[in-house]
């Protein structure tokens, strides 16, 4: 992973709208930090050099090029001097993932753009899975009261890598392993309710993004000592793509179940990750380590009070086969 993009590193890892925007039909009954309120929308004022005001100012031509206006379920609006409350979110966490350098925020902006375009990743959440493939794979749930967060609630994605049955099955086919897992992710960015937010994200340097997930990749029963070439195939397309596109979604990052025997493997990828990200990276040996970290509403096999994960966990749609 580079600084532009720190979404994920995973070892084992209705028609669109006319601007590109559409909506999940998942369920979504539960409240969070960042649902929908009747606090008014008002970001701080720019002036003319900030590094926002001048991305906004450049706006128009790269959703021009880009032929395409949705990031994250947001579409991008921008008038001849300002763009909404909800493209300043997006614009900010590309800002934010370079560093305030505009020239590369607004070339990641705009592959990202293209890539959606073109990949559709909103159509994959609601899209029917394999569950032979992935099924018991990926949850999404929220957490309350985790130490340290600027939010009430927090949007957690787990990966169950233990839970595969078959390599070859779940991974060989790389296409839909990749068509699953952005769902997956997408699924996460959903719950954060990035179209209905209200809280403006801080300059870079001036303090946390609270529009961002928290990762847990659990790898109890998972062999270390051989990987698949399936494995590592679909492990590195999925490390590039959340590099890529999906910027400042990731607040903290947790391996669970890693042998201590194993963990130096961790310790020879982190020189090659940007250091922002590494400080997200945390590697526990057990399982019920995680509520030390995340607090007691994670689910009963991490230590916490939270029910079993396929109860409180949140999947996409799977079909049989």
């Amino acid at each position: 992973l580079t600084e532009k993009g720190d979404a994920s590193v995973s070892d084992f890892n209705p028609p669109a709208a006319a601007n590109g925007v559409t909506h999940s039909t998942a369920d979504d009954t539960h409240s969070t930090a960042n649902a929908p309120s009747n606090t008014p929308q008002r970001w701080p004022d720019l002036t003319p050099e900030h590094p926002l005001a001048q991305f906004i100012a450049m706006l128009p031509g790269v959703l021009e090029e880009a032929d395409y206006s949705e990031v994250y379920g947001v579409a991008l609006s921008c008038s001849a001097s300002d763009a909404s409350f909800h493209t300043k979110l997006v614009l900010q966490k590309f800002l934010r993932a370079n560093s305030d350098d505009i020239p590369q925020a607004r070339t990641q902006l705009l592959e990202t753009l293209k890539w959606r375009k073109s990949y559709q990743p909103l159509l994959a959440m609601d899209e029917v899975h394999s569950g032979t493939r992935f099924r018991g794979l990926g949850y999404v749930m929220r957490l309350s009261d985790v130490p340290d967060s600027v939010n009430a609630e927090d949007v957690a994605t787990f990966n169950i890598y233990g839970a595969v049955k078959d390599t070859k099955r779940t991974f060989g086919d790389i296409d839909a392993f990749l068509r699953w897992r952005i769902a997956l992710m997408e699924l996460g960015l959903s719950r954060l309710h990035l179209s209905t937010a209200t809280r403006p994200i801080p300059d870079f340097g001036h303090g946390a993004d609270p529009y961002q997930g928290i990762q847990i990749h659990d790898y109890l029963n998972v062999t270390f000592l051989f990987q698949p070439a399936e494995t590592k195939a679909a492990t590195k397309r999925t490390i590039e793509i959340f590099t890529k596109y999906y910027p400042e979604t990731l607040s903290r990052k947790y391996f669970v179940n890693v042998p201590r025997v194993m963990q130096w493997m961790f310790a020879v990828v982190r020189p090659m990750l940007a250091r922002e990200t590494v400080k997200k990276f945390n590697v526990l040996s057990y399982g019920d380590q995680l509520v030390g970290e995340l607090g007691t509403s994670v689910p009963e096999v991490y230590g916490g009070k939270g029910g079993s994960l396929e109860s409180v966990g949140e999947g996409l749609k799977m079909k049989e086969g």
